[in-house]
């Protein structure tokens, strides 16, 4: 889904973040201080969600999710430079990434599902695609309380939807799957492209087309049980 959240006035902070107290506080290496200097031009709490603002209850591992703003200085961010925004601040972070060149504005809405005691790494950012400014944006997703609410913006970024009845960290599971499935098809498909002899190749297609199944299989946003 592209579309981004209407997020409440009652929530607003509008607060931001110098980009020195980011470095001093993730202990940034050289690399990741240049990237922040690079591509980032501002950072902003835009937004805190919780119990006050939202009068939602805080649920059994989220207590508060933190929407923060982020402009680009061009058109892409590395992801190290959020996981180390996220290891600096102990609370859940949803990010949104404004990029833009004077005539034209875009945005993204992007998150790592954040799970306690455990670092992010940059290749666990789903994105939503890059919408216009002038776009309409969705009201907040209904939920019983924090850990909801978080399940339900984290399930809009998924590149597949979640299943009826699947929890977040089993469409997680699935999404990890997935990718690593995707990577395997390319690798045998472009050795499918080149192998000379024809017994390999017939034994590389019987591997495309058995990781092909499964990842129909696993794709597939409503499954029919087996059994």
């Amino acid at each position: 889904m592209a579309d981004l959240i209407q997020w409440p006035d009652t929530a607003r902070v509008g607060q931001t973040i110098a980009k020195e107290r980011l470095y001093a506080e993730t202990s940034a290496g050289a690399a990741l201080k240049k990237r922040f200097i690079d591509e980032v031009q501002r950072v902003r709490w835009a937004y805190k969600l919780g119990e006050e603002s939202l009068r939602l209850a805080a649920g059994e591992t989220v207590t508060e999710v933190q929407v923060f703003v982020v402009d680009l200085k061009g058109s892409s961010l590395d992801k190290s430079v959020l996981a180390a925004i996220d290891g600096s601040i102990p609370s859940h972070i949803v990010f949104e990434l404004r990029r833009g060149n004077g005539l034209w504005t875009e945005q993204a809405m992007t998150a790592t599902y954040n799970r306690s005691g455990r670092k992010a790494k940059g290749n666990d950012y789903y994105r939503t695609g890059w919408v216009g400014t002038d776009q309409p944006r969705l009201p907040l997703p209904a939920a019983l309380d924090m850990d909801g609410l978080y399940s339900r913006l984290l399930s809009r970024l998924l590149p597949h939807p979640i299943r009826p009845g699947e929890q977040l960290p089993d469409a997680l599971e699935r999404m990890g799957r997935i990718g690593g499935l995707t990577r395997e098809i390319a690798a045998l498909e472009k050795r499918l492209r080149v192998e000379p002899q024809l017994n390999r190749k017939f034994h590389v297609r019987r591997q495309l087309e058995a990781r092909t199944a499964v990842l129909k299989e696993l794709t597939d946003p409503a499954p029919t049980s087996k059994g």
